[in-house]
């Protein structure tokens, strides 16, 4: 199966670094700003790096963006460049295009112009970076909706000597522990009737106000 291919639109932190991280996870990655210092700053990380205004219609076609399978566009300070580049990738056939945006007016507008999806990466590393400020003895955060989140914890005293089967979360908490941390290996296949490790780092994924709970206890 071929690779799936990306571009990526500015590469400021941002773009850089989900350019850097599609390449890491297996994908083709085109990455384009307009500024010569961070594409020759990229070109050796990702599948090819170009200079170009991809503002312009004639450049993005020559490009090649019709056989990409998705466009990132991570200019999120200059909303005219960003309205350009989403239209232009969806003249080019391109079936996904996700575009950074500062603020809800320029969501909405992206959203008109053919964006798919568009996000708020500040907003969203503030929202993270305050829960785990907050988080007691999660160790990370990450908010998959308004009402639920996965954790990464150690488990509360309650818990120590007890297997998955006794504990019954799903039942009990309405929670489910996804995989285990023991430094940099991670298991994801769970044996119900083994003792839960109190050194090991455990991913759990549920409802917000259960979460809560459970870091209380």
């Amino acid at each position: 199966m071929a690779k799936k291919s990306f571009a990526v639109f500015g590469l400021g932190e941002f773009g850089r670094s989900v350019a850097l991280t599609m390449v890491k996870n297996g994908y083709e990655v085109l990455a384009v700003d307009r500024d010569r210092e961070p594409v020759q700053d990229i070109a050796d990380h990702v599948t090819r790096a170009v200079r170009a205004d991809a503002t312009d219609m004639d450049v993005l076609k020559n490009l090649g963006l019709d056989t990409m399978d998705g466009v990132i566009v991570a200019i999120g300070g200059d909303l005219e460049a960003a309205i350009l580049m989403t239209i232009g990738a969806k003249e080019c056939g391109v079936p996904y295009v996700l575009a950074k945006a500062k603020n809800r007016m320029a969501e909405k507008v992206l959203r008109r112009v053919g964006a798919d999806d568009v996000v708020f990466p500040e907003r969203a590393m503030g929202i993270r970076i305050a829960n785990n400020l907050t988080a007691g003895n999660f160790s990370d955060v990450i908010e998959l909706s308004s009402k639920f989140s996965m954790v990464e914890m150690t488990i509360p005293a309650a818990w120590h000597g007890k297997t998955l089967r006794q504990l019954n979360l799903l039942r009990t908490y309405g929670l489910n522990i996804i995989g285990c941390k023991r430094g940099d290996n991670v298991t994801i296949a769970l044996n119900p009737d083994e003792v839960l490790d109190p050194e090991a780092i455990y991913i759990v994924v549920g409802n917000n106000d259960s979460l809560e709970k459970v870091k209380e206890d």
